[in-house]
């Protein structure tokens, strides 16, 4: 090939580039309690999607989500469906981790089940512990996915993007995802420090989730209520109360909320219309 047709190929490979549409990313938002009916035009006008509990949500004992899942699809949103793990204490033993994974996962399908979210809905197992995950913690995480999976719903885990500051510099999400084998696991990365998170942003466009540290990350959490001052002590934009409200409410009715982007604008793939 001469120079010439070189620098043609170039040149179109530029242009194709160049046409190619951005990919677009989507804000949404979660947090423990359900906002209420009335609460959710307000917050559609902002959002695409929001956190979905199938479960009680970490420090929670009820789940005011249960129920609801009509409600908020009928008012437009997308959904990030959650289901609440078991931290390491609980595990004691690989296998006693093995048997708890399979057992959660079979609460969490029959809770998205009975909530009416159809086969292929992807449920995120909130993993609230960082760091490199112990042998305890990656049974019981395989088993709840492979359970999950067999179910007929898929696999996803709500984790940390964050490098841990124990010596290991490990990042959870990409210890989880070394060592997951031929598993499909959808990665949804905490990391709200300042930079990479803009804070308290709602701002358009919306950051995309592979800027989180994370590069395979879909979806990504980068602002938390309240602001976690030993991670996001450099970050703006945060209510005097250190929470994050949205545009169109009154503080006053501790509407706070934890921001999210995705790469869809219904991340779990539970909407039915």
């Amino acid at each position: 090939m001469n120079r010439r047709s070189l620098l043609s190929t170039a040149a179109v490979v530029f242009l194709l580039l160049a046409a190619a549409p951005a990919q677009q990313n989507y804000l949404g938002f979660d947090r423990n309690d359900y906002p209420g009916d009335a609460n959710l035009k307000t917050l559609r006008q902002t959002f695409s999607y929001t956190g979905y509990w199938l479960n009680n949500p970490p420090g929670s004992t009820s789940n005011s989500w249960a129920g609801h899942r009509a409600a908020v699809e009928s008012a437009g949103f997308g959904f990030l469906v959650l289901f609440n793990g078991r931290l390491y204490a609980e595990l004691k033993t690989v296998a006693n981790a093995q048997r708890m994974g399979r057992a959660d996962a079979l609460i969490a399908a029959s809770s998205a089940r009975r909530d009416g979210f159809p086969r292929g809905t992807i449920i995120f197992l909130d993993q609230e512990q960082g760091g490199r995950m112990l042998p305890e913690q990656k049974a019981y995480i395989y088993a709840w996915v492979d359970a999950i999976s067999a179910g007929g719903f898929r696999a996803g885990i709500y984790c940390s993007g964050i490098r841990s500051t124990d010596g290991e510099n490990a990042v959870t999400a990409e210890d989880i995802h070394q060592t997951a084998g031929s598993r499909e696991i959808t990665y949804w990365a905490i990391n709200d420090g300042c930079p990479p998170s803009p804070g308290c942003s709602i701002s358009l466009p919306s950051p995309s989730p592979s800027k989180s540290g994370v590069a395979f990350a879909e979806i990504w959490q980068f602002a938390q209520s309240p602001r976690r001052k030993d991670v996001a002590d450099r970050c703006t934009n945060y209510s005097r109360d250190g929470n994050c409200y949205p545009p169109g409410t009154n503080p006053a009715q501790g509407l706070h909320v934890d921001l999210n982007t995705a790469t869809s604008a219904d991340p779990s793939h539970g909407r039915t219309h």
